[in-house]
């Protein structure tokens, strides 16, 4: 039973470290923590970000997060209507920017992805 303490030990600390230098990235780069989330989902594709940039990335994952964050509602991800509703505003979003179509499958998912996670915080009530 030790080792498997150990094991979560581990785990637990290899996770602390991971948000720490997330954190310190997002901050060196002027993003707050979902900014950086929804940024990374954009730059997971190499070549979207040698097309297009640093900085428009930077632009479009704000816009994304402000967006996403003020249409998502408590249940939007057992809704099908809602679901779609931001698939549609990401999409566009990424349409504007000129974000590459041929990579926006990608990104559009993996920016789901990102609101997943990070919805449930979005919707908790202010304390």
């Amino acid at each position: 039973m030790l080792s498997w303490n150990c094991v979560q030990i581990g785990i637990v600390i290899r996770i602390a470290k991971d948000i720490k230098a997330a954190r310190q990235r997002g901050e060196e780069e002027g993003l707050t923590p979902d900014e950086i989330a929804f940024y990374d989902a954009l730059a997971e594709n190499e070549s979207a970000l040698d097309l297009m940039g640093d900085n428009q990335l930077k632009i479009i994952a704000h816009e994304l997060m402000t967006s996403v964050k003020s249409n998502i509602s408590v249940d939007w991800q057992k809704r099908d209507s809602a679901r779609v509703k931001i698939r549609v505003l990401v999409k566009r979003i990424l349409k504007k920017y000129g974000y590459p179509p041929d990579l926006q499958s990608d990104a559009i998912r993996t920016v789901i992805e990102q609101a997943e996670i990070w919805s449930a915080e979005w919707a908790a009530p202010s304390k």
